[in-house]
């Protein structure tokens, strides 16, 4: 049996190819980008399921409006450039700056604990869904589930260390 890798997080989605100089636009997934957007950052490029499909090495990179400018190493010609739209990239975990106060990773909001602002257990968090208006928790409570929207007026505490959400639940949700 092999050893799992180091635990890795997607930090950007490559866009496209910009320009003639072999730039790529990196539309970033992280809230720190100068951090990993680095020349000679080396990246795994992932696919939709998180399959590693090979390094990358930056060669240069600056910011450009809401995205990066990336220059990869070794890689100019528009074919090759082309063939790596809607990929994903990713770097080891311990290369990111940890969250701070109330900053959780997504993938870690499963299995929280889920209590009202008493300090009432309402049950776990046991899905994550994007949807046009932002992030919903699912949570599993003792009768049925619910969906909550993940925004600062119904989440008001997040414990990062304990694996608890303070939440505010809307009049009715679960009655």
């Amino acid at each position: 049996m092999t050893e799992p890798g180091p635990r890795r997080l997607v930090i950007g989605r490559l866009r496209k190819p910009h320009g003639l100089k072999g730039e790529f636009t990196v539309f970033p997934l992280t809230s720190t980008p100068q951090v990993v957007f680095t020349a000679g950052s080396k990246l795994m490029r992932v696919d939709l399921g998180g399959e590693p499909l090979g390094e990358l090495e930056i060669e240069s990179a600056r910011p450009y409006h809401r995205e990066w400018l990336v220059k990869f190493r070794g890689i100019a010609d528009r074919p090759t450039l082309d063939a790596l739209r809607g990929f994903f990239v990713s770097v080891e975990a311990e290369r990111l700056t940890e969250p701070e106060g109330d900053e959780v990773y997504l993938h870690e909001l499963e299995g929280f604990s889920v209590r009202d602002e008493a300090g009432t257990a309402l049950g776990l968090v046991t899905g994550l869904y994007e949807v046009a208006s932002g992030l919903m928790i699912e949570v599993q409570g003792p009768k049925r589930e619910f969906l909550l929207p993940y925004k600062k007026e119904f989440v008001v505490g997040v414990e990062r260390g304990e694996r608890r959400l303070v939440v505010r639940v809307p009049n009715g949700l679960l009655d």
